[in-house]
């Protein structure tokens, strides 16, 4: 008898009425939210425009939804397009099947194009989103959850997750919980590119080369122990070949970068006016509450003395004047 585990959803879906609430769903939505939220902090923080990430966001999930289910549909082309399988299935993105590297490359993509609109750096809004991006995946990844896939071999440990779904070949009974596993390992690669791009002042595209790593790294230990059908080459799985090729892509990356690159882009937004730069890195001079007060009290001794000059001046013009009005009289007096 097992003491303890990780027990499976009874379903993946809910319904309001007849509008179906998927859980697979939703954990990508959630996921795409904290993304955009954190991205939108971290190119704030870098001189860039509230609003920015959003804007760009709209060019890049739709584009990386489309690569994630390509390359699905494309590396599986027999779940879908083998005797017996209904194509349309295809099409069925709710049910699970989004390959990370497709939604990675095709996402970019359309991130390329709508940074392009606006005259980004797209390294630049790839360092800022790049954290976010990874806890987007830990989040992402509890949709497997909902849909009871994605698991590794049987096992017993205290953290066993239970399958019970009967369906497409699973057998119900107590399995490592990859997706668990591949939600914590993200996490730990968004603090560690938060800490790193602190530490090191990472720009020009190297704090999302980080990412890439070292998420490759976790994802090829994770994908060791999935017992999910999948292609092999040369008695690997390809995802395995997949994490390598990129990873040392990543890493060429990074060092190439740094040599000839080093350091960040001084202004990430170069449209910005110089009163908006001034307000996005916060060094624009403030309203007049918002000085010391200070530099208020001397401000307003200036402002007297201005006042004062101003009145004394026109006192004189005003003597002058009159002196003159004087003479004039006496000259006409002796003319007279």
């Amino acid at each position: 008898m097992e003491l303890a585990y990780i027990p499976s959803p009874s379903r993946g879906v809910l319904y309001l009425g007849p509008i179906p609430l998927r859980g697979y769903a939703f954990c990508i939505i959630i996921g795409v939210f904290v993304a955009v939220w954190l991205g939108n902090k971290r190119w704030i923080a870098r001189g860039g425009r509230t609003g920015t990430v959003a804007d760009i966001a709209v060019w890049a999930v739709p584009f990386g939804l489309v690569g994630g289910r390509l390359y699905h549909v494309i590396t599986d082309y027999e779940l879908y397009f083998s005797e017996g399988r209904d194509w349309v299935d295809a099409f069925k993105v709710w049910e699970g099947g989004l390959g990370i590297w497709g939604a990675i490359a095709l996402g970019g993509l359309g991130a390329w194009i709508g940074a392009r609109r606006r005259g980004i750096p797209m390294p630049a809004y790839a360092d800022a989103v790049a954290p976010g991006i990874a806890f987007a995946q830990a989040i992402g990844r509890w949709g497997n959850w909902f849909n009871q896939e994605l698991y590794g071999s049987e096992t017993h440990v205290p953290w066993a997750l239970h399958i019970t779904s009967a369906t497409d070949g699973r057998m119900p009974g107590y399995y490592h919980p990859t997706f668990l596993y591949e939600s914590l390992w993200c996490v730990g690669v968004g603090f560690l590119v938060i800490w790193a791009d602190r530490r090191f002042k990472l720009g020009h595209g190297r704090a999302f080369a980080l990412y890439v790593a070292a998420y490759c790294v976790g994802r090829a230990w994770i994908e060791y122990m999935r017992v999910d059908d999948a292609h092999h080459f040369l008695g690997v799985r390809l995802n395995d070949w997949t994490a390598l090729l990129v990873f040392l892509l990543a890493v060429a990356y990074i060092w190439v970068s740094a040599k000839k690159r080093p350091g960040r882009e001084p202004q990430v937004e170069p449209d910005l006016a110089p009163s908006e730069e001034a307000a996005a890195d916060g060094t624009g001079a403030g309203t007049e509450d918002e000085k010391p007060a200070g530099e208020r009290d001397a401000q307003g001794t200036e402002d007297a003395r201005a006042t004062a000059d101003v009145s004394s001046g026109a006192t004189d013009s005003a003597n002058d004047d009159a002196k003159d009005d004087l003479k004039d009289g006496a000259e006409s007096a002796r003319k007279s």
